[in-house]
């Protein structure tokens, strides 16, 4: 395969792709018929509520419903209100996918999430979705915004996402009643007109040849049931048969069995038409992950080229067997009421095994783009960059930036590819092998923080795989990983719980790394909770772990972490032992920041406990290693540490000088560099966590 599949710029992708055109808005992107529906939709946006009769401010934002069956246009029909009325929504239209193609629910917490996302306001990694949905609902508060919120399977899934306030609207898309919401103004939509749908199917299949045969188009329509996406489908017919009669189609499809809905019948007579190798990916286009497809995923999934997949997608675009998605990339959407259609011809026509390989291959191409997308930020001359130049050119990207927006616009799918590989439950060896390099290219070009919600989404799948196949060593990592996103973000009990649980893992495995990491944790989250006793004592059993292995990096630096608890519980005598023995275990590896971290920290406690000269002296040397370290902030904030001491011992116009100092090294107001100086002891005992992912 030689195709640049992947290249943002559009110069070998092909470019930007149109913006998808749901079951009612032709080529030109222009919205059909629905002009009663839309008038009493709009109608009732300013209409009075109960609350209003009442006498009484409406508490919550004011919900619409637009019920009907899939592909009777209803989300056209949303996205056509949303578009008329967004100037009265000056925050922005809000949207999501309550429901999966297949039909699965989307959880709660992930919509809010999207939501939140689509606001920049901040979703705190593992929270549920209660907690989710009130941060949501404290977003919009001081918002006018508009939610469409498409596929609700029921009330349960819209009314925790409701503003609680008027000022929003929330336009929700259902096959039927939202039962339970009080007020809400539903729409419910059966075919269009005929007016409409003769113009639908004019614009689909071009209009001459419906021009000339009126009535004929109108036998089509009666045997479509003027049902939108069946329309769409005769049209797309019609359009790749210049000789066909309009006449012909419609008695095409009057003749299909009756039991058939008017969408199965058009579906199968244009799934019928297609050559066997089309009409196999077009089949295979329902295993796609959420629905969502590009040329690697349709390539993958039916074993042809990425430049074949491509010419096929564009081609099942102009029958309305796809949507193209606007997109810098090329990309595409199965809509969703062919996915069912879709699932019932694999069951018959298809191997398990052969379906079973599909997805394998598809996991299998994702991995490669994921690993090619980390590698591409990797240093020139690496070990991964020598992997990247033998991969094959459709797997590489030209530069970070490209494989940064890739991975930016590819994300849902990638996270819904990840998803589907855990329920697969046959396939958890890929499935770690995805997840495992998700994560590593979320890290290298998002940042472990900004990246926080997904990675915790995706330590959770691992947990699940782990747990399903009894594997410890995985087990503890994911449990590590969550425990840590727990800690970030305040839930240190809960975090605590789970470093617990990490620990049994490690034993079970009998894995020193996460066994020593988790008993670390552990002492770190007591010390966040103020329990000095219990931090000391953990910390003490990591050490002394850390000693039985030699690794004398990481026993200084927990010689560091127990000299920091005992400062803060007061108990400087431990503190200066443990300090000093820091000191010496940096000294010993050669680490001369760690070294001058671990004095500076010296000098604190001994000037803590009395011992101002003492800790003057420290002060210096402290100085002179820092120097030695290149540590400009940190010879900045010991500069401040030996003004202070100075003043304490009577000498101000020393002190003087070393705040001058201090001012020249850094060019900064002294408060600012006085708050680095009080928090360098955090710093001496900050740890950072490596990634315990599964490795590839």
């Amino acid at each position: 395969m030689t195709d640049q599949a992947v290249d943002t710029d559009g110069s070998a992708a092909g470019g930007a792709v149109p913006r998808p055109a749901p079951a009612q808005i032709s080529g030109g992107g222009q919205f059909v018929g629905r002009r009663r529906e839309l008038k009493e939709l709009r109608a009732d946006i300013d209409r009075a509520g109960l609350d209003t009769i009442a006498g009484r401010k409406a508490p919550r934002a004011r919900v619409l419903l637009v019920a009907g069956r899939s592909g009777s246009g209803r989300t056209a029909l949303a996205e056509e209100l949303a578009r008329q009325v967004a100037d009265a929504y000056p925050d922005g239209v809000l949207r999501a996918h309550l429901t999966e193609p297949d039909g699965t629910r989307v959880p709660t917490e992930r919509t809010a999430r999207e939501l939140l996302g689509a606001i920049d306001a901040p979703a705190p990694p593992g929270a549920d979705e209660d907690e989710l949905a009130e941060v949501l609902r404290e977003a919009l508060s001081g918002r006018r915004a508009l939610l469409l919120l498409d596929g609700a399977a029921d009330a349960e899934q819209v009314d925790p996402l409701l503003p609680d306030t008027p000022d929003c609207l929330v336009v929700a898309v259902s096959d039927g009643p939202l039962t339970g919401i009080p007020d809400v103004r539903p729409c419910t939509l059966g075919g269009l007109d005929k007016a409409a749908a003769v113009e639908l199917l004019g614009r689909a299949a071009g209009p001459v040849r419906i021009t000339v045969d009126p009535r004929s188009a109108e036998s089509l329509v009666e045997a479509c049931e003027a049902h939108p996406a069946a329309l769409v489908l005769a049209g797309g017919w019609l359009s790749g048969r210049p000789k066909a009669a309009v006449a012909d189609l419609a008695k095409q499809v009057h003749d299909r069995p009756e039991e058939e809905s008017a969408l199965s019948r058009v579906f199968h007579l244009s799934y019928a038409s297609l050559p066997g190798a089309a009409a196999r990916i077009l089949r295979f286009l329902s295993l796609a992950p959420a629905g969502h497809v590009d040329p690697h995923t349709a390539s993958a999934l039916a074993g042809c080229s990425v430049s074949a997949a491509r010419t096929t997608l564009d081609d099942y675009v102009k029958l309305g067997l796809v949507r193209a998605v606007e997109s810098p990339l090329p990309q595409y959407e199965v809509p969703g009421c062919l996915v069912p259609l879709l699932r019932a011809l694999t069951e018959t026509q298809d191997r398990t095994a052969e379906l079973q390989l599909a997805r394998a291959r598809m996991l299998e191409r994702t991995v490669r783009l994921l690993q090619s997308c980390r590698a591409i930020t990797e240093p020139d001359g690496s070990t991964a960059r020598k992997k990247l130049a033998g991969m094959p050119r459709a797997l590489r990207f030209p530069t970070p930036g490209a494989a940064a927006e890739w991975l930016r616009i590819r994300q849902p799918a990638l996270l819904a590819a990840a998803r589907l590989a855990v329920a697969d439950g046959e396939l958890d060896t890929l499935a770690r092998r995805l997840m495992s390099a998700l994560t590593r290219a979320l890290v290298a070009h998002r940042g472990t923080e900004d990246a926080a919600p997904e990675l915790y989404g995706i330590h959770q799948l691992v947990l699940g795989v782990a747990e399903r196949r009894n594997l410890p060593r995985e087990k503890a990592a994911a449990l590590l990983n969550l425990a840590d996103l727990d800690a970030q973000t305040g839930r240190t009990r809960g975090a605590l719980v789970r470093y617990r649980a990490a620990l049994d893992a490690g034993r079970e495995a009998n894995d020193p790394y996460a066994t020593g990491r988790a008993m670390e944790s552990v002492g770190g989250a007591y010390q966040e909770l103020g329990d000095w006793s219990r931090a000391s004592d953990w910390f003490g059993r990591a050490l002394a772990q850390r000693l039985a292995r030699g690794e004398r990096t990481d026993a200084a630096r927990l010689y560091g972490r127990i000299g920091s608890v005992h400062t803060y519980a007061g108990h400087y005598g431990e503190a200066l032992r443990n300090w000093s023995s820091a000191v010496t275990g940096h000294r010993k590896t050669g680490d001369v920041p760690g070294q001058a971290r671990a004095l500076s920290e010296l000098a604190r406690v001994q000037e803590y406990a009395g011992r101002p000269e003492e800790s003057l002296r420290t002060c210096q040397e402290a100085v002179e290693w820092a120097r030695q370290a290149d540590d400009v902030r940190l010879q900045a904030a010991l500069q401040l540490r030996l003004a202070d001491t100075l003043d304490r011992l009577g000498d101000p116009a020393a002190a003087r000088l070393h705040r001058s100092a201090a001012e020249r090294m850094l060019g900064m107001e002294l408060e600012e560099v006085t708050g680095l100086a009080s928090n360098t002891g955090a710093e001496a005992s900050a740890y950072e966590i490596r990634s315990a992912s599964a490795e590839d």
